[in-house]
């Protein structure tokens, strides 16, 4: 399943009807890609619009942008092959992102490494990513695919006052 990401677009034609507006691989105008990265971050969709507008068509491609680990709001989906040791793949850095983010195990095996613990996810299972501190890392033969949603957020004051300051966020 690793490789490129099918993308289907559906808007609406000039009576309102729903269309296929495109379908094919998305845009990658960024360099997020191979052996020195560890994988290949395709971007699929985002909007800076906490809701976004939905009109028949798009204003522009919206992958068509520098590429952040998250826009500084909004939301986006990506779809992440991270490579196995074998390939070039290695832990991610710890990081922490100001984001609510759910990752799906689409393919492969990959474990998620917090402070105190990790955990093996398998195909089908979910993270529900609250802005802590974490990494990833493939430790098998193949290449994990996940799915991941970012959707921007904010920590609360309870939360800011138990975190290390000053607060270090990868964006």
């Amino acid at each position: 399943m690793a490789g490129s990401v099918r993308r289907v677009v559906t808007g609406h034609d000039a009576n309102g009807k729903s269309v296929v507006i495109s379908d094919g691989l998305p845009a990658q105008d960024h360099s997020m890609r191979g052996a020195a990265v560890g994988a290949d971050f395709n971007e699929i969709w985002n909007s800076l619009e906490p809701v976004p507008t939905l009109a028949s068509l798009p204003e522009g491609e919206p992958t068509a942008r520098p590429f952040t680990i998250m826009p500084a709001s909004g939301h986006l989906i990506r779809i992440i092959d991270i490579y196995p040791p074998h390939m070039g793949g290695s832990r991610t850095v710890m990081h922490r992102t100001r984001t609510l983010d759910y990752a799906v195990v689409i393919e492969g095996e990959i474990v998620l490494v917090l402070d105190d613990s990790e955990v093996v996810l398998k195909p089908g299972e979910v993270v529900v990513q609250r802005g802590t501190d974490h990494a990833w890392e493939n430790r098998g033969d193949t290449i994990a695919r996940m799915a991941f949603f970012h959707i921007a957020g904010e920590f609360s004051d309870e939360l800011l006052a138990k975190l290390p300051q000053p607060l270090e966020l990868m964006e």
